[in-house]
């Protein structure tokens, strides 16, 4: 149970973590410098482009087409919504199937839910993983391209959130599916044992009745003795 809730925890954290990256600002970053200052910001996201100048002023553009769009950054949006759904679905099926709850029905459905769960949970790690993973390829392609003229630009904070988030959740899943696991093979084990005690309770039975009796001197053998001993006294 202990392990059911420690890997709630951490799969609905890492499930919180990668909700946030999807409005975040900062997936990618540049900066132009001036003499003394920086004169300019410019970030992107999965929704808009913007610049901030030095007073703190934001100027944003959204996307205007998304069939106009580049495809990683579409296969990045279906990515994470993705993953968005299958981490809500992941903590609602958690909550039924943890042993520490009173719904579900039984423990065989319950341990069928939570499992489940973990796989939802695990599914959500991936996708968001693919996607913060192919928008960093993207932006350090660019970096490192010497043909590419246009602006480049670095690594954002929305990124290293969204892999922490898809490491917090995988581990979190690996975990559901594991204590369901060791959970199966306790009972299975745990019936066995008692099975092997009582068949040799039943067997050793018959063994102990038959060894008690053979114990046991046959009259004949006990009469004979006592009428030989008889015998040597009356002789003597």
């Amino acid at each position: 149970m202990y392990q059911e809730i420690l890997a709630f925890i951490l799969s609905t954290v890492g499930w919180v973590l990668v909700s946030s990256t999807l409005p975040t600002d900062y997936w990618k970053v540049s900066s132009l410098d001036g003499t003394v200052i920086t004169t300019a910001t410019y970030w992107s996201n999965l929704w808009k482009a913007c610049v901030t100048d030095s007073t703190g002023v934001s100027n944003c553009k959204d996307f205007a087409s998304m069939l106009a769009l580049d495809g990683y950054i579409q296969a990045c949006r279906g990515l994470m919504i993705a993953a968005i759904c299958l981490g809500f679905f992941g903590s609602i099926f958690a909550l039924v199937g943890m042993k520490c709850t009173k719904i579900g029905g039984s423990d065989r459905s319950k341990g069928r839910i939570a499992c489940f769960a973990g796989v939802n949970f695990i599914l959500s790690g991936l996708c968001s993983l693919s996607a913060c993973s192919l928008y960093a390829h993207q932006i350090t392609s660019e970096f490192f391209d010497p043909l590419y003229v246009a602006q480049k630009y670095e690594l954002g904070a929305a990124l290293f959130i969204g892999w922490a988030g898809s490491l917090l959740c995988i581990l979190g899943g690996s975990m559901l599916c594991f204590s369901i696991a060791g959970t199966k093979s306790h009972r299975q084990t745990k019936y066995i044992y008692k099975g092997a005690a009582s068949h040799s309770h039943v067997s050793s039975y018959p063994r102990a009745q038959a060894k008690s009796v053979n114990q046991r001197p046959p009259p004949e053998y006990s009469d004979a003795s006592k009428m030989q001993h008889f015998d040597k006294s009356a002789y003597v």
